[in-house]
């Protein structure tokens, strides 16, 4: 088999070079794109982090390509109709990895916002030990809306237990069995929406949650709610966002995720009519505004970013090559 794997670090090669010996591997540190698809053409297995374009455009070059195996959990940036539908190329992804490690950066973001610890540390290591400004609020006592209830929610609702917060969720498919031991009530979203004091996201970026905040999820929130995502970009509408952080809706957000987070640092590609007629500018805009307000507190979707998940994900990943290979494949994304 000829197998590419792209947007690798160094210290991740190692974990391919396994399958080398009875096949053909390309190592390649760059994502992939339609721009050099065609210099891996031959390739029959292919293998990519978010960060690669896996669309219409950039599949065809691939004229015996057989299997995609993400290193990801979400999947939307891949053709899933192209490959499932037209073409039978398998789809496989990596289902749990990070589930405690993004709960606590769920933790990690809140904290952030709670203390203030970005002012304060930025402040103190100016020299500056007032505490003007820096008044926080306790987690303990408050309400968490969790939407999504996977394996990252469940332990989102663990920590929350820990801390003394009340939780109430939201899931097309509530675990009751999992809210009767950890003590929490589903609810539909708008009795979510009204009731928590902490919002934050865990579902996967498909047609039915784009802009599943939006402006009138935000109206239907208590002033001065603390919004958290780290799930996707597109599930919040961006420039709703700004609006509810102007009129004090959203106290304060933490966000792992940008809707246009992968092009954000390409302004010079702004005047480009093919980049207008790919991106959304009114968003990309919205987030440029959002990394220079004191109250919001965005990292680069580094929530999964562990030694430990990200070995979790290498493991898995050859492990799907190999079982793909055998005539046993696992962890197949399927499309209804």
């Amino acid at each position: 088999m000829k197998i590419a794997v792209f947007e690798l670090e160094s210290w991740e090669k190692q974990r391919f070079e396994s399958l080398a010996g009875e096949h053909e591997v390309e190592l390649v540190s760059a994502p992939l794109s339609p721009e050099n698809a065609a210099n891996y053409s031959d390739a029959e297995i292919v293998s990519t982090f978010i960060y690669s374009d896996l669309g219409r455009e950039t599949l065809e070059h691939f004229q015996n390509l057989k299997m995609i195996a993400t290193r990801s959990t979400g999947v939307d940036h891949i053709d899933l109709d192209y490959c499932c539908k037209d073409t039978g190329v398998a789809v496989a992804n990596v289902p749990t990895y990070g589930d405690h490690t993004v709960a606590e950066h769920v933790f990690g973001l809140l904290l952030t916002l709670s203390h203030n610890l970005y002012q304060a540390v930025d402040r103190t290591r100016k020299g500056d030990f007032s505490l003007e400004g820096l008044e926080g609020f306790d987690l303990r006592g408050k309400t968490m809306g969790v939407i999504g209830t996977g394996s990252i929610g469940k332990r989102v609702i663990e920590i929350a237990s820990g801390f003394g917060m009340k939780v109430v969720a939201f899931d097309v498919n509530p675990d009751e069995e999992f809210a009767r031991k950890q003590g929490f009530e589903y609810a539909d979203m708008d009795r979510l929406l009204g009731a928590s004091d902490i919002i934050t996201l865990h579902v996967p970026a498909n047609e039915k949650t784009r802009n599943l905040i939006s402006e009138a999820e935000f109206g239907k929130m208590k002033q001065g709610t603390v919004l958290i995502n780290t799930a996707r970009g597109a599930v919040v509408n961006t420039p709703a966002l700004l609006g509810a952080i102007s009129d004090g809706t959203i106290r304060a957000a933490g966000l792992d995720v940008l809707p246009e987070e992968p092009v954000i640092r390409e302004e010079a590609e702004l005047l480009r009519s093919v980049f207008r007629k790919h991106h959304d500018l009114e968003s990309l805009l919205a987030d440029h505004i959002l990394l220079r307000l004191r109250n919001v507190v965005i990292t680069p979707h580094s929530a999964f970013h562990t030694r430990e998940a990200v070995e979790r994900i290498l493991e898995t990943t050859v492990n799907n090559i190999r079982s793909y290979i055998q005539g046993s494949p696992t962890n197949l994304v399927n499309i209804e």
